[in-house]
């Protein structure tokens, strides 16, 4: 970067945090910003600014927030910055971000939070309201000022644009994930108003009702490892029969096998309802066929384990075929030249070879059933797991944010242990099959026995997923599922009903807010979900810096979390200020973004890893900067892992439950928590209608973001050889 351009980076944070600090309201309101009510008391009122809250509405501890941006301007006016300038702006910047830090928590809904301001200057009144955009905008212009002050002291290389990353990032995952999780243990210890109470912490962790045979914890426990067998099982049969036989319809199974990762997690669990629930059609066949009444066996662990591993075996496959077709076939071929019988080759070869893969699908089938949340709600009945239990701890009879609180850490702790052993699990046995020969030979067909097995296995599993999907297609036509069979429109024309008026369509349908809603969140959510993992990828692949090991624990914890105790975390950490968030868009986008970055990452890591980095420093040598590079190189190279970040962004956050169900407000409703209090209420028809409608539009939405981002090129030109007289 050139000296002007250095000038006009540093000269535009600049700018941004006097409009923060001057100008833009410093406390948030309801209506938001767009909503411009704050323009009725600025510049001294709730919706003034910190300086007109400084100077004229009686708030001086605000005031000194405006000397580091005074002091900032003449380091950042010089072309190139030495190490002291560098010292004095990351000083400043330090210095902005805890000055904040320290007036913000010093002031929540009740007034000051400790006796010193209060004794200096005064009483504040019973309602304050949280930081809003100006804070906010003078924060992150503080943390660039920071930044660019470590990076003229050597940090990240002398790179600005890395070293802002670097910050951005970690201030990320600090406000969003560390300090909820925080806020989260401190709730445990506190009491229902909040006051500080550490003697409730050990009877609501010792509670045996939580611990029992029974409880949710063994409940979660024993439900967990099920799921992740019976999945595992299930999807290694059928990486086999796609892969290793020559069964007719391959191709078909393998898009069948990927069908409920786009479809909503508790679809399956609702369509289990319709196929087997007391009403269910398998139950009326058997009735009107034997007299046999099914009952309700559906509900409780069966039925939660039946929903889970249909609805988690997809993933599993998909880690298990890459897998399977990653081991090399020259090995088979050698142990059988020594005369190895099929079975005995499939036995020591095969099945070692894939043992990685296994634990791989075994572990996160673990973690898949920990931190659902739709399932159990509908199927559990009187089983309870931890999810549940946490969220009826909060919206039950009981309302306690503190046994709350103790459940989520309880989850968080199972859930950080398995994903640890995730992580660590052969991390010292050696499997490597693919070297730089490459491979030769063709896989062998799998024994008789082994095939019978596994076709056995997998073609039931591969009709009865036709038939779940089937119903939910059916079931949103019928008039009352089990009681009147009749076909009927008036589900959809419910939900999704319109009429074409003089001035315009007029939409009717009582589903269409909770769409239109989730849809707008959505769209916004999708690409900051693929930005932020990129930059995270970025990071991890491509940068050295001081504290790497500390930041990649960070973002692993991230994405560790499960969404129920990131939703009860993010109650009582933005339901009050200093941050109030709750019951607002904003906390619905970031709780997309941060549940959703891991695939993100892990994407952009592995498409970073096929770009060769002489790229990047060809374009170096030619004075290109590190934002000039990434623009003009990188990205255009990383269009598949832009194109998983976004669909993946996308599709998630259309079908995530499990943390919003405890954001949503009165004017914040989205489709998931929508058709999941139709389901509860026994409203199936138009549960199913709606999940039909998300399933379709899914569907169209990742061919389109397909579409207009399109795939990576990679052209190669022929040079013109002169013609010779």
């Amino acid at each position: 970067m050139t000296g002007s351009g250095r000038r006009a980076a540093g000269y535009l944070w600049l700018a941004c945090g006097w409009s923060g600090f001057a100008l833009l309201p410093w406390n948030g309101d309801d209506a938001g910003v767009l909503g411009l009510q704050w323009l009725a008391t600025w510049p001294d009122g709730a919706g003034g600014s910190a300086l007109g809250q400084a100077l004229l509405g009686g708030r001086p501890w605000l005031l000194p927030l405006a000397l580091p941006l005074l002091l900032a301007i003449r380091p950042l006016s010089k072309a190139r910055l030495e190490r002291r300038d560098g010292t004095a702006l990351a000083v400043l910047g330090a210095f902005a971000l805890m000055w904040l830090l320290v007036v913000a928590l010093s002031i929540d809904l009740r007034g000051w939070t400790w006796s010193l301001p209060e004794a200096l200057f005064g009483r504040l009144p019973r309602r304050n309201p949280g930081l809003g955009l100006g804070a906010m905008l003078y924060a992150l212009a503080s943390l660039m000022l920071l930044c660019r002050g470590l990076a003229a002291r050597g940090a990240c290389g002398g790179d600005f644009f890395t070293a802002a990353m670097l910050g951005f990032v970690t201030a990320t995952i600090g406000l969003f994930v560390a300090y909820p999780l925080l806020r989260m243990g401190l709730g445990a210890v506190q009491t229902p108003r909040g006051a500080f109470a550490p003697q409730l912490f050990w009877p609501r962790l010792a509670d045996a009702g939580i611990w029992r045979w029974g409880g949710p914890v063994a409940n979660t426990l024993v439900l967990g490892a099920s799921v992740a067998t019976s999945s595992t099982l299930l999807a290694l049969a059928f990486a086999l029969v796609t892969d290793r036989t020559t069964f007719f319809a391959r191709r078909a199974l393998r898009v069948l096998s990927i069908l409920p990762i786009i479809a909503p997690p508790f679809v399956v669990g609702l369509a289990l309802i319709l196929l087997m629930g007391r009403s269910g059609a398998i139950n009326k066949l058997l009735e009107h066929l034997f007299g046999f009444e099914g009952g309700r066996w559906i509900y409780g662990f069966q039925g939660v384990w039946f929903a889970q591993t249909l609805s988690f075996t997809p993933v599993a496959y998909l880690v298990l075929v890459g897998v399977i077709q990653g081991i090399n076939p020259a090995l088979e071929e050698a142990a059988q030249t020594l005369r190895a019988t099929p079975g005995r080759v499939f036995s020591t070869i095969t099945l070692p070879l894939a043992l990685p893969g296994i634990a791989n699908a075994f572990l996160i089938g673990f973690i898949e059933s920990l931190a659902d949340f739709g399932n159990p709600l509908l199927l559990g009945g009187d089983f309870q797991v931890l999810a549940t239990s946490i969220y009826f701890a909060i919206v039950g009879a009981r309302q306690d944010r503190g046994v709350a609180a103790v459940l989520g850490l309880i989850l968080l702790a199972i859930m950080l242990g398995v994903f640890a052993l995730q992580r660590r699990v052969l991390a010292d046995k050696s499997f490597v099959t693919i070297a730089g020969k490459g491979q030769v030979g063709s896989p062998l067909p799998l024994p008789p026995a082994v095939r019978w097995i596994c076709q056995c296995v997998a073609l039931p599993w591969a009709a009865l997923t036709l038939v779940i999907y089937g119903m939910i297609l059916f079931g949103g036509f019928v008039e009352n599922w089990g009681l009147n069979n009749a076909l009927t429109l008036k589900h959809y024309i419910g939900a999704f009903g319109a009429s074409l008026t003089s001035n315009g369509i007029r939409l009717e349908g009582q589903a269409w807010d909770s769409l239109l809603t989730t849809l707008r969140l959505a769209v916004i959510a999708a690409p900051l979900t693929a930005a932020f993992g990129l930059m995270t990828a970025y990071l991890l692949s491509r940068r050295s810096f001081a504290g790497r090991t500390a930041f990649e624990v960070g973002t692993l914890m991230a994405a560790a979390v499960p969404g129920t105790v990131l939703g009860i975390a993010y109650i009582l950490s933005f339901n009050n200020p200093p941050l109030e968030f709750v019951q607002t868009g904003a906390i619905v986008v970031i709780s997309f973004v941060v549940r959703n970055m891991g695939p993100g990452v892990r994407a952009g890591m592995a498409a970073l890893e096929q770009i060769d980095r002489s790229l990047e420093e060809a374009s170096q040598t030619l004075r290109a900067g590190s934002f000039a590079t990434v623009r003009r190189v990188v990205l255009p190279l990383l269009r598949p892992a832009i194109l998983a970040g976004v669909v993946y962004g996308f599709v998630s956050a259309m079908t995530s439950i499990s943390a919003v169900i405890f954001l949503v407000s009165p004017g914040i409703t989205l489709s998931t928590v929508y058709i999941v209090n139709l389901a509860e209420s026994g409203t199936y028809g138009m549960a199913i209608a709606y999940s039909s409608v998300l399933i379709v539009l899914m569907l169209v939405a990742i061919l389109g973001i397909q579409f207009l981002i399109g795939e990576r090129r990679i052209r190669r030109a022929v040079a013109p050889v002169p013609a010779i007289p």
